[in-house]
């Protein structure tokens, strides 16, 4: 007799995931909610998945990396994680993520909506035990009905993205410039703490820091602040004229598409 199957659902702390949680409630209703927890997440990520709990009525189960990310930094000689080379990914939510599926038989349900379906090619995980399954995709889910699932559960969106689109660690790289600043005005703490992981070498110029084009000391500058804040204004008002009726998350990220439309990692993101 073969093991049992397991079907695990992997929260980011993000729309999507949340709303596929919701969704997939009463429908699995052995679902395992998993959530890879850096400790490095904004406390509105931490909220809104107790939010989560609530309208499950089901634990999330936290998974913490064995060594964190200070520890990997050092192993990687103070080389900040980027889009070419996401170690933080790798050893702080994946590595956790197999280690808790184990070698057993497991179906993966992945919050990706039908029209995103092109991102299915996304593997967040490689191992043979592990069936990704996209239930938005086959059930025809838009991004219209993201919104819908939770304003019915009466959890809503994360607070997070009255100034940012994205889960994931606070000083996480893919940020975009308007939302640096963001984090910077919401939480100073945290941004100085971002800042003081940057360095760059007076002597061969070498830097490490998270945007390659500017350090979060240039960025932090009135000027500079002023600057990033009247062109995201322009830009949302653009996009809001373009497309009336849309959500605030909806304008300020299309506001932030012609800055950087690097796809982020699904596992932490979705």
């Amino acid at each position: 007799m073969g093991d049992k199957v397991r079907h695990v659902l992997g929260l980011s702390g993000g729309k999507d995931s949340a709303a596929l949680a919701i969704y997939m409630r009463d429908r699995v209703p052995e679902m395992e909610y998993v959530f890879c927890d850096t400790q490095k997440e904004l406390k509105e990520t931490y909220e809104y998945l107790d939010k989560l709990e609530w309208a499950l009525k089901k634990p999330i189960v936290k998974l913490n990396p064995e060594r964190g990310f200070d520890h990997w930094l050092e192993l990687y000689g103070g080389y900040l994680p980027s889009s070419r080379m996401r170690w933080c990914t790798r050893m702080l939510k994946i590595k956790p993520f197999e280690d808790f599926i184990g070698d057993g038989p497991v179906i993966n349900y992945v919050g990706i909506r039908k029209d995103e379906d092109h991102r299915k090619g996304y593997i967040i995980s490689p191992k043979s035990n592990l069936k990704a399954v996209y239930p938005f995709v086959e059930d025809g889910i838009m991004e219209a009905d993201v919104f819908r699932i939770l304003e019915e559960a009466e959890i809503g969106l994360p607070s997070y993205y009255e100034w940012r689109t994205r889960s994931g660690c606070y000083f996480c790289f893919f940020q975009r410039k308007a939302e640096w600043v963001g984090l910077k005005e919401r939480h100073p703490d945290l941004f100085e703490k971002a800042k003081a992981y940057e360095k760059i070498d007076p002597v061969t110029g070498v830097r490490y820091t998270w945007n390659q084009s500017e350090s979060l000391d240039e960025l932090a500058s009135p000027e500079r602040v002023a600057e990033i804040k009247a062109k995201h204004s322009k830009a949302a008002a653009n996009a809001k004229a373009s497309a009336p009726g849309q959500k605030l998350i909806q304008i300020f990220n299309v506001a932030l598409d012609d800055e950087d439309d690097t796809e982020p990692c699904l596992i932490c993101n979705l």
